[in-house]
């Protein structure tokens, strides 16, 4: 079965046959994407994980083609409609739109207009006018008229079945003949194809705001009156006006040049100038109108959306990559802030590991003995925990809060970090939450996810649905089994990536390594809390329910620094430590001495080790982990600290320049944090100097940027914001 896909595969994604197919029997063997592109390079042909999910997800789709052929062809198998010619243009087709475009006139159907006119026995009428010969269709259709038949004692739904078979004039049995006409119109695969590229090429999408809905539908107002091309329209805008019509506050519609369209149709089924074509003409009228139009505009409004909701994946992807991939603190000792006015402040102290030591409350914003009793408090907390970092919210009050923690007077070495607060509230309500905090409130929790995420972003975040993160593009409207799957990747990419600390790590982290679950996950959590740290990868196979197979694929990408072995802290898989074994005693060293020290490194002939197994690209990798062992591919450390004064959207004014912090990234634009409680929005327009075609280019996310103020809009709650050297600024 896969053999005919790797010619079709290999010339889409311009990949090695012999690479398709090693990738796939190994995803088809049970192994990650992550693992096949680290440790098995020489089987696929040194193939990255980009082009192993495209390879597997391509193939998925072709399966899924060939389940929904099998299913088509076993139906008309047990119909009798499977003809010799119809089998083998079937089994031609190569896109599932075709194949249902010519599995259209044997579908099952419920009753139709067509079906009815065909009970009442007017299909070889419709077959005389559709073959459009000299006939008088009138006269044709007076031999069809019958009369009502008195039915006796045989029930009412009988009478009304003889009811609805009558043809009782000229009139209604020509009108019958057109119905069925009309269906042969639409279900001819040919005329298919060309309309459905007219609806593409020249069809628009045209939205109007629904009468008396304009109060209520503000944030909608560019779509109250508006067109695009099906061909190109944005992916933003396509999500946004779907949303405004599912909202019921606009009316959609797909439109193209009604003259075009009926042309082709014509042009296909129009044969004769006579009576006959004169309604098979009317028919063309109807079916375009009726069938044909609404099967296109619901095609293009499908096909559109398909297309919106993979670029605004792709962008929530990149997004949730760069914020899982955001530079980790580190193990500092911690003291976070989840900032609140009449709730006042939760506090948390964490040890350097995260642990919760120490939880309270203070009301800096509620009188000045509460404010004084709250600088006592931090001051005690900050000398009693040696506390070296202190994380506040960014939500409400976080300013206010940064400039009271500010103004106390603690000492210079104590940092100060606004951290993003999106998702806290879903991670401190979730059973994760609970289970770790069973005796703790969820101000609590949320406060720890708070400090932890500046800690290690990686492995706080995991624990939250990425949906909820706040950095994706209209990610509650798209196919939400495709957004799981493409984040899920991009999580488990992520953790694999970076490594995780095995005596350390919690269960949610743990689910996203290679080959582990959240089955295994929590075996190897509840065997670590019975025996205590791991001290070997070896010991994973003494974990019940972790079997060979996953432990093959996810030892590589767990770590244990300072175990009995150093290799186990590196990203060297244990089926190469041999391997590096045999490197130490060719220049008589020690596994330990050899990654400390780097002229004995330089002593390793890379060439002198390969074999049929073991290849070049293998080994570089082994040479960099000896060289760099369990290294953090993530970029260091930044404190970014906002403007001081400016707290509230009042407080800013056209032509201010301040400093902002990237935390979204959509095509049409980059969110960013400038510290007054609500996001401003850098238009792609306003990005850069010169052009770009995605905001992608110029920023990332957690990036620190300078930005001039362009337009305030409190009404609506917008900022306007540009990175140009000389914006235009409203006045």
């Amino acid at each position: 079965m896969l053999d005919k896909y790797l010619q079709k595969i290999s010339s889409e994604l311009n990949v090695a046959q012999r690479s398709i197919k090693a990738a796939v029997e190994l995803l088809d063997g049970g192994a990650t994407v992550p693992f096949i592109a680290r440790y098995r390079k020489e089987v696929t042909g040194n193939l990255d994980e980009v082009a192993i999910t495209n390879i597997r997800d391509r193939v998925n789709q072709l399966r899924e083609l060939d389940k929904r052929r099998d299913a088509i062809l076993a139906s008309l198998t047990e119909r009798k409609l499977l003809k010799p010619d119809l089998k083998a243009k079937i089994l031609a087709v190569e896109s599932l739109t075709v194949l249902e475009d010519i599995y259209l006139p044997f579908r099952p159907k419920r009753r139709t207009r067509a079906t009815v006119a065909k009970e009442k026995g007017l299909e070889p009428l419709a077959k005389l006018i559709f073959e459009q010969g000299n006939q008088d269709p009138e006269k044709e259709a007076e031999k069809y008229i019958n009369k009502e038949k008195k039915v006796k004692d045989t029930g009412e739904k009988k009478a009304k079945d003889e009811k609805e078979k009558t043809v009782k004039n000229v009139a209604e049995a020509l009108a019958g003949a057109r119905d069925i006409i009309a269906e042969w119109i639409n279900e001819t695969a040919e005329v298919r194809a060309k309309l459905r590229e007219l609806f593409f090429d020249k069809g628009k999408f045209k939205s109007k705001v629904i009468s008396g809905k304009s109060v209520e539908g503000t944030n909608y107002k560019d779509y109250f009156d508006w067109a695009d091309d099906v061909k190109n329209v944005p992916s933003h805008r396509i999500l946004a006006v779907r949303r405004g019509e599912k909202e019921k506050i606009l009316s959609l519609r797909v439109v193209v040049p009604r003259d075009e369209a009926l042309e082709i149709l014509k042009n296909y089924f129009i044969k004769a100038e006579n009576l006959c074509a004169e309604h098979v003409t009317m028919a063309v009228e109807d079916g375009f109108k009726r069938l044909l139009s609404p099967s296109m505009e619901t095609e293009m409004r499908v096909l559109t959306k398909k297309r919106a909701d993979q670029e605004a994946i792709e962008v929530f992807t990149q997004n949730l990559r760069q914020i899982l991939m955001a530079p980790p603190l580190g193990h500092k000792k911690m003291l976070a802030i989840d900032p609140g006015f009449r709730t006042g402040c939760k506090l948390v102290c964490l040890d350097s590991r995260g642990k919760l030591e120490h939880q309270t409350t203070i009301y800096p914003t509620s009188g000045e003995q509460k404010a004084r009793l709250g600088e006592h408090v931090l001051r005690d907390l900050c000398n009693r925990y040696d506390i070296e970092f202190i994380a506040i919210g960014n939500g409400t009050a976080s300013r206010e809060t940064e400039n009271y923690v500010r103004s106390i007077g603690l000492p210079d070495d104590i940092q100060i970090a606004i951290v993003s607060e999106s998702g806290a509230s879903i991670y401190s309500a979730s059973e994760a939450a609970r289970e770790e905090f069973p005796d703790y409130d969820v101000t609590v929790r949320g406060s720890v996810s708070i400090g932890r995420r500046l800690m290690d972003p990686l492995a706080e975040l995991v624990k939250i649905d990425p949906k909820s993160i706040g950095v994706g593009q209209y990610q509650h409207d798209v196919d939400q089994h495709l957004l799981k799957q493409s984040l899920d990747d991009v999580v488990v990419s992520c953790v694999n990536q970076v490594g995780v600390e095995l005596n350390t790590a919690s269960k949610q982290l743990l689910t996203y390594v290679s080959g582990l679950g959240p089955t295994r996950a929590k075996a190897i959590v509840l065997y670590r809390e019975d025996k205590g740290p791991f001290k070997t990868r070896e010991e994973l196979f003494e974990v019940p329910n972790v079997g060979v197979k996953a432990i093959e694929q996810a030892a590589g990408f767990l770590r244990i620094r300072d175990g009995l072995n150093p290799l186990d802290a590196s990203a060297v898989h244990p089926e190469s430590y041999h391997i590096v074994e045999k490197m130490a005693r060719d220049i008589n060293c020690k596994v330990q001495e050899l990654m400390k020290d780097e002229e004995k490194r330089k002593q390793i002939k890379l060439d002198s080790y390969v074999t049929k197994d073991i290849g070049l690209p293998t080994l570089s990798d082994i040479y960099e982990e000896l060289r760099k062992p369990g290294r953090d591919p993530r970029d260091k450390f930044e404190v970014i600290q906002f403007k001081e004064g400016i707290e509230k959207p009042e407080d800013i004014y056209p032509g201010m320049q301040l400093t902002a912090v990237v935390t979204n990234i959509t095509n049409f634009g980059a969110f960013v944090d400038i510290g007054v409680h609500l996001d401003g929005l850098i238009h792609i327009s306003q990005l850069s100097d010169k052009y770009i075609k995605h905001p992608g280019e110029i920023v990332k996310l957690h990036q620190k940027v300078m930005v001039t103020v362009l337009e305030i809009d409190l009404n609506r709650k917008r900022i306007a914001l540009s990175m140009k050297s000389n914006p235009d600024i409203a006045q």
